[in-house]
């Protein structure tokens, strides 16, 4: 539990200080995890969050889609991916098991098609890199590819179906976190972090919004696409995190038209990528755009009919169905569009963020390094490769 003080003087406003071991900046997932494991492993551990559990996970579709959202040049990142995709069957069962939140995991692969030869040609290609990446990837002609899906359009020209990519509902996810911190004893103070205190060069807490402080041994800023945002930090330490906004939609498939989608479905159309993913309620999630529009999270006309159209195209029956909700969010984007993880040039400053489009699939892996790393001052050998001090000004001189 957190330590509490009151400081101030005679006749200023005195104000509660609580201390703790750690203190996670952003009540998102990647910040949720980090506490819940911090405070299992014996730490004292508060979250500072006016509404724990929001964040980009309220826009985000949760696919765990390690293999078929693998990039070029993006190979030292995929060795996370597929660790913390491993993990996700016994970290689903530790969290329902501790909160009896169902999270909607689900075990169902994924089927990505082409719609034109441009496409299936692109395909083919990220077939042969997943195969080179010793990668499970089925190739499949249309035909197949129907027969899996019948709602498919006619005109789908082959595809890769990947079954161990999964899904969860990141929402539940959410949720669970919270239940999860609360049952392990983490302490959230629902307001805004307004600047991060640093004491003779170390990061040693935080001023609220609501003007009471909190101190803390270890400061984790985990507040996604604010995390370079966060007043205090030396502007050398700053994360060289961005906003890239997603558009998603969410439709409600009625029980006549069941089942629509056995898996999630995804497709590159006129060189935008487009997904659908089907829930075991029924919801069916369609996103995404990737806009770099700096904070805006407006829906636009345009993004919402650029989704439809795009998700028409590959499954026809789709504009047949209620249109439930549209929503906008902010991904935190990193140079590499790889996640910051660990320590910081500033002594005692900690970072969880820049996990971009990969951000509930890493969930996981998070929770297990940051805590590792919390707990022992270690960071385990499948971080190093995203610790903070990679985008560091300051480089060693070659020896002659």
């Amino acid at each position: 539990m957190s330590r509490t003080r009151s400081t101030g003087s005679t006749g200023s406003t005195r104000s509660t200080c609580s201390t703790s071991d750690v203190l996670v900046i952003g009540g998102g997932i990647i910040g949720l995890v980090t506490a819940w494991r911090s405070a299992q492993r014996g730490l004292s551990t508060a979250v500072v969050d006016p509404e724990p559990g929001g964040g980009a996970a309220r826009v985000a579709a949760g696919m765990l889609a390690a293999v078929t959202e693998l990039h070029y040049g993006e190979e030292t990142l995929l060795a996370l991916n597929l660790a913390s995709a491993r993990r996700y069957p016994a970290f689903v069962a530790e969290l329902q098991d501790a909160t009896g939140h169902d999270v909607g995991y689900r075990a169902c692969g994924t089927l990505a098609v082409a719609l034109d030869a441009d496409d299936r040609a692109h395909l083919r290609d990220l077939h042969a890199l997943q195969i080179r990446s010793g990668l499970e990837s089925e190739w499949l002609s249309g035909r197949e590819c129907r027969r899996l899906e019948p709602m498919l359009a006619p005109g789908v020209r082959g595809g890769l179906r990947v079954d161990g990519d999964h899904q969860v509902d990141p929402r539940r996810l959410a949720a669970a976190l919270v239940t999860a911190c609360e049952r392990a004893g983490v302490v959230f103070h629902r307001s805004l972090a307004e600047r991060l205190t640093v004491v003779r060069d170390r990061a040693t807490g935080v001023t609220l919004t609501d003007g009471s402080a909190l101190e803390a041994d270890q400061v984790v800023l985990a507040a996604g696409s604010l995390s370079g945002r966060l007043a205090g930090v030396p502007q050398e330490v700053l994360p060289p995190v961005r906003p890239v906004k997603g558009q998603v939609l969410r439709l409600t498939v009625p029980p006549a038209f069941a089942p629509f989608l056995s898996r999630t479905v995804r497709a590159v159309v006129r060189g935008s990528h487009v997904y659908l993913v089907p829930r075991e309620n029924g919801e069916l999630v369609v996103g995404a755009t990737s806009e770099e529009l700096g904070w805006d999270t407006t829906v636009t006309a345009g993004g919402v009919y650029e989704l439809l159209r795009d998700a028409h195209e590959l499954v026809p029956g789709l504009t047949e169905l209620p249109l439930t909700e549209t929503l906008a969010g902010l991904r935190p984007g990193s140079p590499d569009n790889a996640p910051l993880l660990g320590p910081t040039a500033l002594d005692g400053l900690r970072l969880a963020t820049g996990h971009y489009r990969n951000g509930v699939l890493l969930t996981p892996v998070t929770g297990d390094v940051m805590a590792e790393f919390l707990t022992t001052g270690v960071l385990p050998d499948e971080a190093r490769p995203f610790t903070p001090r990679r985008f560091s000004p300051v480089r060693q001189e070659q020896p002659a």
